[in-house]
Order: C-alpha cells, then sequence, then structure tokens
C-alpha cells in the first residue's frame, strides 16, 4: 500500500531565483516548496506526496479563496498535484510536527490527540490522508463480485524520489534493468486461482459481463482459457488503454490490452522480464512497449542521479501516431534482483496527468 504522508527528515532548503517569501526543500529525490524560515535542514516534517487527498480540517489553504473544497470519499479536500512556483518545481505538501526538548516528535491527528511519531512513520491514517483515484467511467465499472483478491499484490511500483538511498547503491552494483514505457489507461488484472478465471479493475473483482470493458479485453484475448492452458493459479496484470479510458491519448479507435506483470500466485513472486517475455510471446499477448531489455542504469544509459533518471522519462509516447503524446514515464525492473521502481515524466504531471 502506498504510503501518502511520512513522517521524512528536510535534506536541505535552498533558494529560489527571484522569490522572497518561499523557499525549496528537498525531501529525498523531491522537492517542496514552502515557506522562508518555516523549515530548517535536518527538522523532521509531514511530507505527503502527490495525489494525496487533503482534507480541508488538514489544510483549509489548500483550497482557493471564493472555491468550495472537493469531496472524495463522503469527505472535503484537495488533490496534492505537480506544480511550478515562480518557476521551481513542488510536488507535494509539508506539514510541521511538535517537538520537545527531550526528543520527542508529535503530531495532533484528526481527533485532537497527539501521537508520538518516528522518522519513516507512515501518519496517512492520522491525518485522514488517502490516495486519491479517479472516478471509474460506467463501461468500465461493472458489477461487482468481491474486493480485489488478497493473493494478488496491487500493481503500484515506488515512485524513484522515494528511493534515493537504494537508487545510488543499485547505480553502484551495475545492475541490469528492463525499462518499459508506463502506459496512460487502466489497470486491469486477470487471474486464475484454483480453477476460477476473474477480471479485476485497481480494487475491484468483477462479474463476468461482455458489455464491461476489461472483461470484453479479457475475452477477446482469450485469457480465461490460456490461464488455464498455463497450469498453476497465475495473474496477468496490464493496462487498459484506448477510446474512453483516461482521455485516449494515444488516439485509438478500440481498447488493447497490454501485459507489463504476472504473478505466480502459488510461488508468491513475480515472473523475471525474461519468464513474461516468454509467456506473452507463447499466447500472443500485447506488451507494454519496451524501451530497453537489460540495462545498466550508467554504462548504457548513462544514468548516475534521480535527476537524470527523471529527466530521461520525459519524451513522446512509442504508441499512437508518428510522433506520439507526452509519454507518462518509464518503468524499472532489475533482471538480478525482485526490485523495481517508476520514473513519472514531470512534464506528463505538469499537464495534468496521472
Amino acid at each position: 500500500m502506498r504510503k501518502m504522508a511520512t513522517i521524512r527528515k528536510i535534506d536541505a532548503l535552498r533558494p529560489i531565483v527571484g522569490a522572497d517569501a518561499i523557499e525549496c526543500a528537498i525531501v529525498g529525490g523531491w522537492t517542496c516548496v514552502v515557506k522562508k524560515g518555516e523549515y530548517t535542514a535536518g527538522d523532521l516534517a509531514v511530507y505527503c506526496e502527490i495525489d494525496s487527498f487533503i482534507p480541508t480540517a488538514i489544510a483549509p489553504f489548500l483550497t482557493k479563496p471564493g472555491h468550495y473544497a472537493k469531496t472524495f470519499e463522503g469527505v472535503e479536500g484537495e488533490r496534492l498535484r505537480t506544480m511550478k512556483l515562480r518557476g521551481q518545481l513542488s510536488q507535494g505538501l509539508l506539514l510541521p510536527v511538535q517537538h520537545t526538548e527531550g526528543g520527542l516528535y508529535w503530531i495532533t491527528n484528526t481527533t485532537g490527540t497527539l501521537d508520538s511519531v518516528l522518522e519513516g512513520d507512515d501518519v496517512s491514517e492520522a491525518f485522514g490522508i488517502t490516495k486519491y483515484e479517479a472516478p471509474i467511467p460506467a463501461a468500465m465499472a461493472g458489477e461487482v463480485k468481491g474486493m480485489f483478491p488478497s493473493q494478488i499484490p496491487k500493481t503500484d511500483q515506488e515512485r524513484v524520489q522515494n528511493l534515493s538511498v537504494e537508487f545510488a547503491q543499485w547505480v553502484e552494483e551495475g545492475l541490469h534493468w528492463e525499462v518499459t514505457e508506463k502506459l496512460d489507461g487502466s489497470s486491469m488484472t486477470v487471474y486464475v486461482i484454483d480453477g476460477e478465471v476473474g477480471v479485476c479493475s485497481r480494487n475491484l473483482d468483477l462479474k463476468r459481463n461482455p458489455d464491461n470493458s476489461l472483461w470484453r479485453a479479457a475475452i477477446k484475448y482469450g485469457l480465461e482459457d490460456k490461464l488455464k492452458i498455463a497450469g498453476g493459479n497465475l495473474a496477468i496484470q496490464g493496462e487498459l488503454v484506448g477510446n474512453g479510458i483516461q482521455g485516449n491519448i494515444y488516439k485509438m479507435r478500440d481498447q488493447d490490452f497490454y501485459v507489463y506483470d504476472i504473478y505466480d500466485i502459488d510461488a508468491g513472486r513475480y515472473y523475471t522480464p525474461a519468464e513474461r517475455k516468454a509467456f506473452v510471446a507463447v499466447f500472443g499477448l500485447n506488451h507494454c512497449p519496451v524501451l530497453a531489455y537489460s540495462a545498466e542504469l550508467y554504462d548504457t544509459l548513462g544514468i548516475t542521479t534521480l535527476e537524470q533518471v527523471l529527466k530521461f522519462a520525459e519524451g513522446h509516447s512509442v504508441m499512437g501516431d508518428i510522433v506520439g503524446p507526452t509519454r507518462e514515464g518509464l518503468v524499472f525492473k532489475c533482471h538480478e534482483k525482485a526490485v523495481s521502481f517508476k520514473a513519472i515524466s514531470n512534464k506528463f504531471l505538469l499537464k495534468g496527468g496521472e
């Protein structure tokens, strides 16, 4: 589960050219604009990631004067987005924590009581902060059979900005990575468990219905039969893109399913890039675009810093027209270790994507 609000250390503060009242705080690989003088380097603070839905009770200043707060899951508040302030990229929100001379740190939770906290603690629940999820179009919602199966992990790679220490180590180790384009569509999982085939959206298991977009794609590619032929308990995970989905940035007339992961439920592990590549080839499925099958971050791609990998994530999609739209980003999956991360294009985010 993605941690939307955590106790983090402010690594550094740097000035913003031409700005007297604000400055830039560095938290891991994130940059966040804050009021000048509110924090010092080394302070602990609550860092809320982009895509967090922040209740108005926690941060009423996020709602513009004269505007009404938005509502998500019955709570009034605002969604955090990537933005630029005085030319500085700002991603997320910092909220102060209280501290005592004894070195203890405290937050005031939504009930008005104090909770002691340590660096790294997840305080999303204490503040009532959740991940914003866009409404599901009616054609994709379907009739619910149950919740997403607990035996299958949900697909949501960690953002590279939260992995600054690990990233530096991976560069040094010279690991090899599969690099794929992250498609802008709707997450879809097709599974077989004890002979029963199911289709899921990000959070829900859906009843079989050919009129539902997700089930229609599963039927189109014969996934019910192919999963049973493969044997064992498996889950194929991918992105459904095309007409009627996320604005259809690829200008597709129909909808298509692109595989990016296969999970072996019995073994409790994801297929390696090589295993997934073979499976997709044998069963005639689409794979999300592969930009590099086995690349070292430094020797192959010339990447040594977070800034460079985020810049590398920018560019045009290989989907769609001759010159595709701004791509959402890239996903890196390691060949030698069970580790992965995603780098979302800041150009894509500034356009209002994800």
